[in-house]
């Protein structure tokens, strides 16, 4: 797009990025939220450990510039940040946590991006994006080509090259890439990379300004429900049916799918050994970075998650009000009737209409279908049960449900709520996993059971053949009824 000389001078004035390059302190902004996010690809971070870790960076540079330079504590640096007039930092508080959490906002994300691109990188490969180029032009021409024949051609044209490629191998001719070649494609594979976590926060940003709206408009909501979900459907419609939002989409079904994971899995694990990259492999986040990749997604996932938690609250809330205003509608109409009841009124005081007419025309009715004809046979062939392993029948686990409820009632007996870990202290598992899924299953049934996705617990176990077997799951914990602690004190 064109740069407009209104259009910037209005950016200078209201974009968070554009405040950030031009504040007192923005070397500090910028280096701090660098090192603290994007350094270890954190998504967010608590108010306390933030605090801390500004205290410790402000700390060093008092040491090189001065007690003055900086004479502000972390907390009020930290405000600043966050203030809408700012922009940098987003200050929120996540589900089932009371303390404050800060994230990195997509303006910030573009500010910090656009000064890393300004310092010198001491090699510049072109070869791998210039492939990248041609091949992302012949997709989009492949992509639009109607005619059958073209594209025939052009696959046979790629499998011409593929059998050469794999006739040349099978002479003993393998070309490989060189160090510059492979240190080329890594750099544009780790610049990539990153991009897509500051993808993720422009998606995020998307939606949580529509569940900002979608609050607003509760808030105020007088007319009818329908016209209101109405106008919010067709806002997230927009969201999720834009071309961001499919590529998100998209992107997301991929990275979800079994096969995708192993395989970045396998690809990431065969470049780390490939010793020609050299110091190019110091960065060990991006060894792991298809799981901070998820983990940012699983955050965009839950803020459509609490979209749809609002609407249902809405829902609920309006048709608690609604059944409350024919409770008493009906209750009023039961008082006038009985007030009523010994002065009735004289002559006709209530007319029905004539009803419709049933009218049922020939052609409504269905045409006659016939039956499908099954053809069984009776010839039963019999099996050859010699070759049958029937071990399989007698291997089933069966886990005893009630044994688990006895064991989670006699841990309560003394106290009010125990968790999962120490219920399994008590009580080790006898079938492994099978049963700690049971476990799972009767905490999700039982209304006094909790789980703390916030918080996880290690379990261990002893399988039968001796192999100490370790799972990690959100906190668990089952409480006990007040009905319970009643009889309790009264016994």
């Amino acid at each position: 797009m064109a740069l407009e000389y209104l259009d910037l001078r209005n950016m200078r004035k209201n974009h968070p990025a554009w405040r950030l390059m031009t504040a007192d302190n923005a070397p500090l902004v910028a280096a701090f939220l660098d090192a603290a996010f994007r350094e270890h690809n954190r998504r967010h971070m608590s108010e306390s450990d933030l605090t801390m870790l500004l205290e410790d960076y402000l700390y060093q540079l008092r040491e090189s510039e001065g007690a003055e330079s900086f004479p502000r504590g972390a907390g009020e640096y930290l405000d600043e940040w966050a203030r809408n007039d700012r922009g940098w930092l987003r200050k929120f508080y996540p589900q089932g946590s009371d303390e404050a959490h800060y994230d990195l906002t997509p303006a910030t994300e573009t500010a910090l991006q656009w000064l890393e691109g300004l310092f010198e990188r001491g090699f510049v490969g072109t070869e791998s994006r210039l492939y990248t180029a041609i091949q992302l032009l012949r997709e989009i021409a492949t992509g639009v080509e109607q005619d059958r024949e073209l594209r025939i051609a052009e696959l046979r044209r790629r499998k011409r090259g593929l059998d050469e490629e794999i006739a040349a191998i099978e002479a003993g001719e393998v070309p490989l890439l060189d160090a510059r070649a492979l240190k080329e494609r890594f750099q544009q594979f780790s610049r990539t990379a990153r991009e897509l976590l500051s993808d993720f926060r422009a998606v995020e940003h998307s939606f949580r300004e529509l569940d900002r709206n979608v609050r607003e408009q509760i808030a105020q909501a007088a007319g009818e429900k329908g016209e209101m979900l109405e106008q919010i459907f067709g806002e997230h419609d927009a969201i999720t049916d834009s071309e961001q939002g499919r590529s998100f989409r998209a992107f997301w079904d991929f990275l979800m799918s079994p096969s995708g994971q192993e395989e970045l899995t396998t690809l990431l694990d065969t470049v780390y050994q490939i010793d020609e990259l050299g110091e190019t492999l110091e960065d060990e986040r991006l060894r792991r970075i298809h799981f901070d990749w998820m983990t940012a997604g699983e955050q965009t996932q839950r803020t459509v998650a609490r979209l749809s938690q609002q609407l249902r609250s809405y829902l609920d809330d309006k048709s608690y009000y609604e059944n409350r205003r024919i409770t008493e509608l009906l209750s009023q109409i039961e008082k006038r009737a009985l007030e009523l009841r010994d002065d009735m009124p004289r002559g006709a005081f209530m007319q029905i209409d004539e009803s419709r007419p049933q009218v049922n025309l020939p052609l409504e009715r269905p045409l006659f279908t016939p039956p499908l004809e099954t053809d069984l046979s009776s010839l039963v062939e019999t099996a050859e049960t010699q070759s049958i392993d029937t071990s399989a029948l007698f291997d089933g686990i069966v886990v005893d449900k009630a044994r688990l409820t006895a064991n989670v009632e006699s841990a309560l007996a003394g106290r009010t709520q125990i968790t999962l870990q120490a219920l399994l202290e008590q009580h080790p598992l006898r079938e492994g996993l099978a049963e700690l899924v049971a476990y799972l299953s009767l905490a999700a049934e039982n209304p006094r059971a909790q789980f703390q996705e916030t918080v996880t617990d290690l379990l261990e176990w002893q399988d039968h053949d001796g192999i100490r077997r370790r799972a990690r799951t959100p906190r668990v914990i089952f409480a006990r009824s007040s009905r319970d602690e009643r009889d309790e004190r009264q016994r």
